[in-house]
């Protein structure tokens, strides 16, 4: 165990002193705190109301920002699918950058098998491990875990009246909380209600153990289709939802970058956009996201119950966010700040509380947080980062440049609160000045004066490529900023 984690410990060991008892427990290994990690799908970095967003609701996730560190400019580096939850886990439980990722992706099974795998070192260290909802990794979730209950597929079934819904001046032919049309509600009960009570169970199981634990709960929801019962829809009438500002009928370069109607999170809404229909979706987004966070009030009251609060490390995050009519868009597969940049939540013993940190982090590094925190050494392959030295003050960031991709069609670079989008289909390039413009709207790579800036963020661009292993060149389709670099 690093210095860095052991004085997190301290409030829970006594400055490390680690007792006979508590080394007996753990099979002659000091003690090691539990680690409990709550993943939600889809859901985006400004949907917490703590952090600022006054018409969503709530407050277990604002309980968690009040007793812990909130890194606000956590990010996902992208995906080589439209099903961006699948490279968002596969990085996650590999801890290996995106298209290095990809590479090991249909064989995750043998990475598990070698040890090459997030649970596999929690396991080795002493910890049990348990996973129930959502997994999406080709690895065997049976054997990658010592106890698993519920294993979800990338999302509940949508039906065809989810889609292309609602038009304008007809009857939605949807419900978010009938139960006949299946997805969350199939098997009679909720699914969020059903992880719930599946960690509630663990929990009283783990209480009665003195080894460690390592809970993955992973939430489907508020992924689409986002249903909840009608007590939380109907705490947001979609008349009183704000439009985004950012909102246009049609992104102008949809088809080009892969988010035109052929894509599925994009027929969730009608073409053109309709301000009612965002405001039908953003209340069905919203109302997900209450429902879900009634269930992480109830996972957070079994752990107190369980006896193991104190001794406990929480972290929360999402596989990846949202634009749910931001830029035009509903689905992830962007670059913008709405879909590449995640809530990112951790609490426990040695943890300041009500903090915010600022530095660029990735989602993924708490896979090799948790490895610190548990005494396990960094493995060569992961090239994720702790987020402890951030939380100590050794360094102010984890990353001094942000690297985003989506397919062949789009790359992304933030660095000192600029962005540089391109698309080389088109091809198109936007750079957004992030602090004056949070919502992306203003481009400003043909402005006076700022073309250095877009080639210094080319160069970091292409470094970022070679460091993620990105198989795209991008010369040809911008031999302007090659020659000017």
């Amino acid at each position: 165990m690093t210095r860095r984690a052991c004085l997190l410990l301290i409030p829970l060991f006594a400055a490390c002193g680690w007792s006979a008892a508590a080394s007996a427990a753990s099979g002659g290994r000091p003690g090691r705190p539990n680690i409990l990690f709550i993943f939600a799908d889809d859901q985006a970095f400004d949907t917490i109301h703590a952090l600022g967003n006054r018409e969503v609701q709530t407050p277990n996730l604002d309980r968690l920002v009040r007793s812990g560190v909130t890194f606000t400019h956590a990010y996902l580096q992208g995906s080589w699918t439209g099903a961006v939850c699948i490279a968002s886990r596969t990085m996650l439980n590999s801890g290996r950058f995106l298209w290095r990722a990809e590479a090991i992706y249909q064989q995750s099974e043998a990475e598990r098998q070698a040890g090459r795998w997030w649970s596999e070192y929690l396991r080795a260290a002493g910890y049990d491990t348990y996973l129930t909802g959502k997994w999406h990794c080709t690895a065997n979730p049976e054997k990658a875990f010592d106890f698993v209950t519920h294993v979800r597929p990338g999302m509940p079934n949508q039906t065809p009246q989810g889609y292309n819904r609602p038009l304008p001046d007809q009857p939605d032919p949807w419900s978010p909380y009938d139960p006949q049309f299946g997805g969350f509600w199939q098997g009679g009960k909720h699914w969020s209600e059903v992880l719930a009570e599946d960690a509630e169970a663990y929990l009283a199981q783990a209480s009665q153990r003195d080894k460690p634990f390592f809970m993955y709960l992973a939430f489907n929801a508020p992924h689409d289709p986002r249903q909840a019962p009608q007590e939380y829809v109907d705490r947001y009438p979609p008349d009183q939802i704000a439009v985004p500002a950012n909102f246009v009928p049609e992104y102008p370069f949809q088809n080009q970058i892969g988010c035109g109607p052929g894509l599925r999170d994009e027929q969730l809404a009608p073409f053109p956009r309709t301000e009612h229909a965002i405001q039908v979706h953003r209340r069905e987004y919203y109302a997900s996201i209450t429902h879900l966070d009634a269930q992480i009030g109830r996972i957070l009251e079994a752990l107190e119950r369980s006896g193991k609060a104190d001794h406990t490390y929480i972290f929360f995050s999402a596989d990846n966010g949202l634009a749910c009519g931001c830029h035009g868009l509903m689905g992830k597969q962007n670059m913008f700040d709405h879909s590449v940049r995640i809530p990112l939540l951790m609490t426990g013993p040695g943890v300041p509380k009500e903090r915010r940190i600022d530095g660029a982090v990735y989602l993924q590094d708490i896979m090799p947080t948790t490895l610190e925190l548990a005494g396990v050494a960094p493995p060569p392959h992961v090239q994720f980062k702790s987020l402890l030295p951030v939380i100590a003050g050794e360094r102010a960031r984890n990353y001094d440049a942000v690297y985003g991709a989506y397919l062949g069609l789009q790359r992304m670079v933030t660095q000192d609160g600029m962005k540089l989008i391109l698309y080389p289909k088109v091809p198109q390039v936007l750079l957004f000045d992030l602090q004056a413009d949070p919502g992306e709207m203003q481009n400003l790579a043909d402005a006076p004066g700022y073309q250095p800036t877009v080639r210094r963020l080319f160069q970091s661009l292409q470094k970022l490529q070679a460091e993620t292993g990105d198989p795209l060149d991008l010369n040809a389709a911008f031999p302007e900023l090659v020659k000017a670099g």
